[in-house]
């Protein structure tokens, strides 16, 4: 992780413990491009946070007024997640969020909501990423506070997030169709990969037609291509996508 980046980081580290409390927080763990192979120009700083015991409104308030002056602007993204340890240990179907700020709730955040607990599927991916990549920033390894997710779960979990995904193509399709190969590319193999990785496997594997938007995607996300969907495919790229998730989510029935 380059210099700058590991320094945001540890600011990061340090602002959880101040607004939650050290005897609140019991491990921050880092997750996604950082541990999948490296940040790349669009990735996001992805922490998660093992808690003791639920916040309080005033908490969770404190954090993302905070959170909202240090994310983005020169700086990465970040996108930083809550789970209280007793919500997810053992583990349970659905698992419960405490805590989620990400940019893309920005101008929801800004109006004054407040990031409230509830359930969501899609803590069976990251947890399995957190637990795999063993990256602890403060406390114990993950797998003293964390239970392995099942493999029928992480995949339910996964398929479940698609339609969600495709409600997203047109206001953010570069992230839409990586994500997509992503999902494909973990119930065929079972491997969560970076989404760059992700999208290498895929390509090998779609027909070449389908193929020039998912590579203008991965392109952009390294940083390698500007982006501009005009004259691609994407619906029909996305759609192709689908239909492999959803062959590959029944073959593993």
């Amino acid at each position: 992780m380059p210099e700058r980046d590991r320094d945001r980081t540890d600011h990061l580290v340090a602002l959880v413990r101040r607004h939650l409390g050290d005897g609140t927080v019991l491990g921050v763990y880092a997750h996604g491009s950082a541990t999948l192979g490296g940040l790349r120009p669009y990735s996001d700083l992805d922490l998660l946070v093992v808690l003791a015991r639920p916040t309080t409104h005033g908490q969770r308030e404190g954090l993302t007024r905070e959170l909202l002056g240090v994310s983005g602007g020169e700086g990465r993204p970040v996108e930083l997640i809550a789970v209280v340890r007793d919500e997810v240990r053992p583990w349970r179907y659905p698992p419960r969020r405490e805590y989620l700020y990400g940019e893309w709730l920005r101008e929801t955040y800004e109006r004054g909501a407040v990031p409230e607990p509830e359930d969501d599927p899609d803590l069976a991916p990251l947890l399995t990423m957190v637990l795999r990549a063993d990256a602890p920033l403060y406390g114990p390894p993950p797998a003293a506070l964390l239970d392995p997710v099942p493999r029928g779960d992480l995949r339910r979990a996964i398929a479940a997030g698609v339609p969600g995904l495709l409600a997203e193509r047109e206001s953010d399709t570069r992230n839409v169709l990586l994500t997509l190969a992503r999902v494909w590319t973990t119930l065929a193999t079972g491997d969560i990969r970076s989404k760059d990785a992700a999208a290498d496997w895929a390509l090998g594997r779609l027909p070449a037609s389908y193929r020039p938007p998912l590579a203008h995607a991965r392109a952009v996300y390294l940083g390698q291509e500007t982006e501009d969907w005009s004259g691609r495919a994407v619906r029909s790229c996305a759609d192709r996508l689908v239909r492999e998730i959803r062959a590959a989510y029944g073959a593993g029935e």
